[in-house]
């Protein structure tokens, strides 16, 4: 059976609460920056072995330390739960980041 499609409100409710999550038409989008290749090549295996385990693959586009993530339910035509519960499993793996911009570290 299909996972069913979640209406616009609750994508954008569970994106609210999601650290840079968006949505880009049919899919949610994240980038991830790590500090060396190998560092995003390690996260990346980890994303591999968890998309595998739940039956559910994302689309990553890797260029170097950044890594494009991408994630839609292909079979049901769109964003489902099985996207936002990738979608946190990706930031956990990920693990705490450094703040961004010019305040990091003051």
């Amino acid at each position: 059976m299909r996972p069913a499609l979640l209406s616009d409100i609750e994508i954008h409710r569970e994106l609210n609460a999601m650290d840079r999550w968006s949505r880009k038409g049919e899919a949610l989008t994240k980038t991830f920056d790590f500090p060396t290749f190998t560092d995003a090549m390690v996260w990346v295996n980890r994303v591999a072995a968890a998309a595998e385990a739940a039956n559910h693959h994302p689309d990553l586009d890797i260029r170097f330390s950044r890594v494009i993530a991408s994630l839609s339910t292909h079979d049901s035509g769109g964003i489902t739960s099985h996207d936002f519960a990738l979608a946190h499993k990706m930031d956990e793996l990920a693990g705490p980041r450094e703040p961004e911009g010019p305040d990091r570290g003051a």
